[in-house]
């Protein structure tokens, strides 16, 4: 779709461990990075001036870089210059306050938007007593973290506090799904505030593609994400236990010669033996997003198995190759997937057995391309990234003087 461009407006977006120049696959590196980078590049295609604020983990970064015309890429010295789990950032996020509060001072944005609850807390000191008001989108809350990793959780103590805080001062609240609206309901935060504007998907650079493959070659299952235990690649394997003539392929995680010293990685190998189909699962490591299209639309079947997810954007990728999904009933995925209409969606119950589930779905080539269809079109419906900016900037017109797009034409 084109659009006039119209007055620009300013807008600042801080990412503080997420940047959109970032290759993804690593511990730190996933969703947020994609819809930071495509939100930023959507708006400035519309007429918007955006600068991304996001830390320097390098001492051969840039101060700025051009994303593309229109989008800057600010890298912030807070601690120190590399890499540092994002759960060990909070200690620095005075300094990335005090950065931005410098930055806006003689020359404010129009809105920003913090991406992360760190992010949340160096927007609002950075904006505090300019007027300009922060419009704030989780990405991942706390209390979900909290809940499902328990004792494992390495946030820091202090972050269900300052989330709830950050939620009450900032201006507005984007919410990416409706089970975020519930976490946010529960936590007590102003229900009039809240913005649901989903994540999004390029459907142009994730599309169908012709499968072809010998007679005789197995059916092809595929799993997408950062290689932690909470991403489920463990059940994938157990399912396909029970599923012949069918291979598992496990994109993500570092690059592939370096699986060998990734604890996941050798867990999930092990576990491969351990079932009996080490010869059937392969590990790719991490897949470059110019491949990442043809591998999804080769698939037979995209499983995206979260034990929780905030959104998760696989399954958008998928639907939009016209790859049908098994997905577990949480989060994002229960607005996304449609079940019984573009995948299937399954117990996030590790006890489930998915290996019925996967068979009856290869087992029936019609039910696959029937869904494949109806999750193309539910992303060219729902899940572009120019609809996600339609909803960001509807929320930041909710409460600035920002342009909106409604009157662009499109």
């Amino acid at each position: 779709m084109s659009r006039t461009p119209h007055t620009a407006g300013r807008v600042a977006m801080v990412s503080e461990h997420a940047s959109p120049l970032a290759a993804l696959g690593g511990p730190d590196a996933g969703g947020q990075n994609v819809y930071v980078a495509q939100v930023a590049r959507q708006l400035a295609r519309n007429g918007y001036r955006v600068t991304v604020y996001t830390r320097r983990d390098s001492t051969g970064l840039p101060d700025r870089v051009t994303l593309i015309d229109g989008v800057q890429v600010v890298h912030v010295p807070a601690g120190p210059p590399e890499p540092v789990p994002k759960d060990e950032l909070l200690p620095h996020m005075v300094e990335f306050g005090e950065f931005l509060a410098g930055q806006w001072a003689a020359s404010p944005p129009d809105v920003v938007h913090a991406h992360f609850w760190m992010s949340g807390l160096a927007a609002l000191s950075g904006a505090r007593g300019l007027g300009v008001p922060v419009v704030q989108t989780y990405h991942a809350l706390g209390t979900v973290k909290r809940r499902y990793q328990g004792a494992a959780d390495t946030s820091p103590p202090q972050r269900l506090a300052i989330e709830e805080a950050i939620g009450h001062e900032c201006a507005r609240i984007i919410a990416t799904c409706s089970d975020e609206v519930a976490e946010l309901k529960a936590m007590g935060l102003p229900e009039d505030r809240f913005s649901v504007v989903p994540c999004g998907v390029d459907p142009d650079q994730f599309a169908p593609l012709p499968r072809s493959r010998p007679p005789g070659a197995r059916r092809r299952l595929l799993a997408v994400g950062r290689l932690v235990p909470r991403k489920g690649f463990d059940r994938a394997i157990r399912a396909l236990a029970g599923v012949p003539d069918t291979e598992l392929l496990i994109a993500g995680g570092p690059e592939a010669e370096l699986l060998g010293a990734d604890p996941e990685a050798r867990r999930l190998r092990a576990l491969a033996g351990e079932y009996g189909v080490a010869d059937r699962v392969t590990l790719l490591g991490g897949v470059s997003r110019t491949r990442m299209p043809r591998l999804m639309a080769g698939a037979d079947l995209v499983l995206s198995l979260p034990r929780y997810e905030p959104f998760g954007i696989v399954p958008l990728e998928a639907m939009a190759c016209a790859t049908p999904v098994v997905a577990t009933a949480v989060g994002g995925q229960l607005d996304t997937v449609v079940d019984g209409a573009t995948g299937v969606l399954v117990p996030a119950d590790d006890d489930h057995d998915l290996g019925p589930v996967v068979r009856a779905l290869l087992a029936d080539p019609a039910r696959l391309d029937r869904y494949g269809a109806a999750g193309r079109r539910r992303v060219l419906t729902h899940y572009t990234w120019d609809r996600v900016a339609d909803g960001v900037v509807g929320a930041y017109g909710a409460v600035s003087a920002l342009p909106s797009l409604s009157g662009v034409v499109r």
